[in-house]
C-alpha cells in the first residue's frame, strides 16, 4: 500500500521524524513555558515594571509588546497629572487649615474676655468649628500617600485624660455626665491618632445625646468601651455607620452630619492595626469598643 515500499526503512522513518517532532515539540514547550513564568513574576510584583517583561518573540508579540509600552507611558503621564494635582490641593487646604486657626484663636480670646451666656454659647460653637477644621486636616493627612505615623508603648490613662480635657466643656454645656475608673493600661499605638479616635467618639456621643451620660471602660486585656445615652442608631444602619458620607436616618434627622467622623475613625484604627466594633439600640445609646490589642506590634 505504501507504493511497494518495505515496511522497515518507512517505520524507521516514522520513527526518526517522531523523534524530532517531540524534541522540537519540547523545546516549544519549555521557552514558552519560561515565559509564562517570567509573566506570571511580572504579574505578582508589588509596582509593575515595563523593563521587567520578557524578550518579545516574533512579531505578533512584538506588536503587542509596543502597546503596552505605549499604554504605560501614557499611565504614567496621567498618573503624574493626577499626583500633581493631588499635591496642589493638599497644599492648598493644609495652608488654609493653618491660616483658619489664626481667626479662631483671635475669636476664642474675644469670647473669653467677657463671661456671659451668650460668649459661653459662642465658645461652644467656636469648639465645634476648630473640630471640624482639625477633621480637614486629619482627612487629608490619612489621604496622603505618606502619614507620620509614630508606633511606641502609650499611656492609655493619658490619651483617654487628654480627651475628656479638650471636651469638658462640652459635657458642661449639655449637661452630661461622664464616668470614667483610671487603669494603668500601656498599649502599642500612635498616640495622636488614638487621641483623634477617641475625640470623634466622644464627639458623637455629646452630639446625639441630649440626656444622661457618657462612660469610658478600660479593661485588662486592653479593651476600650465608650458607652452613652444618646438616640441609638437603627439597626438597619448599624452595618454602615463606618461608609464614607454614610449618615443614616439620624443623619438625614440631623442636617449638620456629614458621615465622615466614623469613616475617619474607622480609617484611622484600620491604619493602626485597630479593630472597632459598634454596638447600639435605639432610643436607649450607642456602644464603641476598640481592641487595643488585636495585633501584635513589635517596636524597632
Amino acid at each position: 500500500s505504501l507504493y511497494g515500499l518495505f515496511a522497515e526503512p518507512v517505520a524507521y522513518g516514522t520513527i526518526v521524524v517522531c523523534l524530532f517532532g517531540v524534541i522540537i515539540f519540547t523545546i516549544a514547550f519549555l521557552r514558552d513555558r519560561r515565559q509564562l513564568n517570567q509573566l506570571k513574576r511580572v504579574t505578582n510584583l508589588s509596582s509593575f515594571d515595563i523593563l521587567s517583561l520578557p524578550e518579545p518573540k516574533g512579531d505578533i508579540e512584538n506588536e503587542y509588546s509596543k502597546i503596552i509600552k505605549r499604554l504605560n507611558d501614557e499611565l504614567s503621564e496621567v498618573l503624574t497629572l493626577y499626583q500633581n494635582d493631588k499635591k496642589d490641593s493638599i497644599d492648598y487646604y493644609t495652608t488654609w487649615v493653618h491660616q483658619i486657626k489664626t481667626p479662631i484663636a483671635v475669636m476664642r480670646m474675644i469670647l473669653t474676655s467677657s463671661d456671659t451666656e451668650e460668649n459661653r454659647n459662642l465658645n461652644a460653637e467656636l469648639f465645634r468649628v476648630e473640630q471640624y477644621v482639625e477633621m480637614v486636616l486629619n482627612y487629608i493627612r490619612l489621604g496622603s500617600l505618606s502619614n507620620d505615623f509614630v508606633f511606641k508603648q502609650v499611656n492609655l490613662d493619658e490619651v483617654i485624660k487628654e480627651a475628656v480635657r479638650k471636651y469638658a466643656g462640652q459635657f458642661i454645656k449639655s449637661k452630661l455626665s461622664l464616668k470614667y475608673e483610671s487603669k494603668d493600661v500601656y498599649v502599642l499605638t500612635d498616640k495622636k491618632w488614638l487621641l483623634f479616635i477617641i475625640e470623634q467618639l466622644l464627639s458623637n456621643a455629646v452630639k446625639y445625646t441630649y440626656s444622661g451620660g457618657v462612660e469610658i471602660t478600660v479593661t485588662e486585656d486592653k479593651m476600650l468601651s465608650i458607652k452613652d445615652t444618646g438616640i441609638g442608631i437603627s439597626k438597619e444602619d448599624l452595618p454602615r455607620v463606618f461608609e464614607k458620607g454614610y449618615t443614616g436616618y439620624n443623619g438625614r434627622e440631623n442636617t449638620k452630619a456629614t458621615g465622615l467622623g466614623l469613616y475617619l475613625v474607622k480609617t484611622t484604627a484600620d491604619r493602626l492595626g485597630i479593630k472597632i466594633t459598634a454596638e447600639s439600640t435605639p432610643g436607649e445609646g450607642s456602644t464603641f469598643t476598640l481592641d487595643l490589642n488585636t495585633y501584635d506590634i513589635k517596636p524597632e
